[in-house]
């Protein structure tokens, strides 16, 4: 009976260490605010930064439930704005597009190694290529149709990989569209994606983090947005565009990384 309770006893340790461990919510914080940061800024790149750095101190899986909720806030905090009814008007086939590509393509796995690997180097060389030269062709009359076809892509990277940003990044920098509604149609876009994502993975979803690790995922990724949406408001229109180019190639480059 003693022995019963003692690997009770180490079990519910194990269980502590991994879920509230101070060194494992230190490395949440410093996650989150890094993340909160990057997205405060670019408006994007909290859930595939969050994901990239948790994934080396947790399993995927416990990564993906832990990174959903605070993802999902951020998103829709970043969803108000007075462009609501323009963006609908213009972008109702990507959304269309991303939520049918995310419900309907094949779920290859989270975190899958082949997926992460392939969505790094198509990070990477966009980012590479953005940092050289930002300019994109507008999409014009057949922004339509191009915004479908984007979006069912993105919604099957989504199903393959958990992480939603292309082409659907590239297809709204081609519009051109105004810094406040780039931002807004990034967290409408973002969002949209991670239900979608939620509703296709269901009971596939690891079981729910810790309140405390979720506390301090939540504090500290609005923490982090808050001090990035500070300083986008400084950078001029050109070094926001350098500084989108830049977390993609942060972003691929950490997806590359050996796990």
């Amino acid at each position: 009976m003693d022995a019963r309770a003692g690997g009770a006893d180490d079990a519910g340790m194990q269980v502590v260490a991994d879920g509230m461990g101070w060194g494992v919510l230190a490395w949440v914080a410093a996650t989150f605010l890094l993340a909160g940061f990057v997205k405060g800024v670019s408006g994007m790149g909290l859930p595939t930064l969050a994901m990239a750095l948790l994934s080396l101190q947790l399993p995927a899986a416990a990564a993906a439930a832990l990174m959903l909720l605070p993802a999902l806030l951020t998103n829709v905090a970043q969803c108000m704005g007075p462009h609501g009814a323009q963006l609908l008007r213009r972008l109702w086939p990507l959304w269309l597009g991303l939520l049918l590509g995310t419900l309907a393509a094949p779920l290859l796995g989270l975190g899958s190694g082949l997926a992460r690997r392939a969505l790094g180097v198509v990070l990477v060389g966009y980012g590479l290529f953005g940092l050289a030269r930002p300019g994109l062709p507008a999409v014009g009359a057949y922004a339509g149709w191009l915004g479908l076809l984007a979006g069912s892509v993105g919604g099957a990277l989504s199903a393959a990989t958990g992480v939603f940003v292309m082409p659907l990044v590239p297809y709204l920098q081609a519009l051109r569209l105004p810094r406040a509604a780039l931002i807004q149609a990034l967290g409408i876009s973002f969002t949209l994606a991670s239900l979608a994502l939620a509703v296709r993975l269901g009971a596939d979803m690891a079981a729910p983090p810790s309140l405390l690790a979720v506390a301090v995922a939540l504090g500290a990724a609005w923490g982090g947005m808050g001090l990035g949406a500070r300083w986008r408001e400084r950078l001029p229109a050109a070094v926001f565009q350098r500084a989108l180019h830049a977390v993609f190639l942060v972003l691929g480059v950490l997806m590359l990384l050996p796990r």
